[in-house]
Parts: C-alpha cells; sequence; structure tokens
C-alpha cells in the first residue's frame, strides 16, 4: 500500500520537474531558416527601388494601383490552329493562359499591368524591334514580350522547342494589343 501511495506523488513530481527544466534550458540559436522566416515575413523599409518606382510611375502618369486580372482576359488571343488556350492564373494587375498543342503545353501567354513596378519597362526603352507598332524585347532564348502604352507587358513563353521565337512573335501580334493600350 505504501508503495502505490508513493508512486503516486512521486509520478506528478518526477514531470513538474521534468517540464521545469525543459522549459528553463538555455535558448537556442535561430537557425537560417528562422532568420529568412523572419526576413520575409517584415514589411520591407522603404528603400531605394521603391523611390524610383514611384518618380517613374508619376513620370509617366501610371496609376498606384493595376487592373483587375479578370479584365486583362478579354486581350488575349482566341484557340484556334490546332492551338488550344487555357487560363491559368489571373491575380490583381497580371492574367496568364497555357497555349496547347495536342495536349502539350507549349507556351505559356500573359499580360502584366506595370503600374506598380515601372522600372519593368526600362528594357525597352533601346528596343529596335516593334511587334504591331510596340516596341519588343526577346529576353533570353525562350520569352519575347512588348510594351504597351508604357503600361502592359505582354509575353509569350516558349514552353517546347518546337514553339519559335516566329511563333512566339506571331501569338504577340494576335493579342488585342490596341485594344488593351485603351485600358485605364
Amino acid at each position: 500500500m505504501q508503495f502505490l501511495s508513493a508512486r503516486k506523488i512521486l509520478a506528478p513530481f518526477l514531470i513538474s520537474v521534468l517540464l521545469l527544466v525543459t522549459s528553463c534550458g538555455q535558448t537556442q540559436t535561430p537557425s537560417r531558416w528562422d532568420q529568412a522566416q523572419k526576413e520575409s515575413t517584415q514589411k520591407p523599409a522603404a528603400n531605394t527601388k521603391q523611390a524610383t518606382d514611384k518618380s517613374i510611375a508619376q513620370s509617366q502618369n501610371l496609376p498606384k494601383n493595376a487592373v483587375a486580372g479578370g479584365k486583362l482576359n478579354k486581350y488575349f488571343p482566341s484557340s484556334g490552329g490546332g492551338f488550344d488556350r487555357v487560363f491559368a492564373q489571373e491575380k490583381s494587375g497580371f492574367a496568364e493562359a497555357k497555349l496547347n498543342k495536342d495536349g502539350k503545353n507549349v507556351a505559356v501567354l500573359s499580360i502584366n499591368d506595370i503600374a506598380g513596378n515601372p522600372s519593368a519597362g526600362t528594357k525597352f526603352q533601346q528596343s529596335t524591334k516593334q511587334i504591331s507598332g510596340y516596341p519588343a524585347v526577346n529576353q533570353g532564348a525562350n520569352i519575347t514580350a512588348v510594351l504597351v502604352a508604357n503600361r502592359y507587358q505582354v509575353k509569350v513563353q516558349s514552353r517546347d522547342p518546337s514553339f519559335t521565337a516566329s511563333d512566339r512573335e506571331a501569338w504577340l501580334s494576335k493579342f488585342n494589343l490596341a485594344g488593351l493600350a485603351s485600358v485605364k
């Protein structure tokens, strides 16, 4: 009997001591992952890039807020010629569609409102190429883009080697770029 009552007292006591010892233990230094989490969740300080973007936006008379992504969908080219256009993503200032042929994704089409990031349009300033009257650039080996009304970056990105630079240019000309230029 005495052994049984001692066990009833001893077990909670040992658990309490264990909890006390572990909770008062030495704190660990944060890992690199903890530091990355902290940095990614903190509000960014006002930096020079943001100030530059604001001054560029003001000089181009761009609005502060981007248009709704759903408003951009109607300017994409339609399916046809063996290609299926499938809308994939839509968010404020951005819309994206996949271009499929024979069930295979061959390209990605996108429209990005650069009102919130006007410095994204600087790469078009030295452009010597035009598509449908708008400045065009190649970005790497797989992307061709045009800048519409100094505000909308329209891109076609190859996802398959069979989809060439001339295919990208042809699909860029199929966008309703003149209609997109009038979107405010």
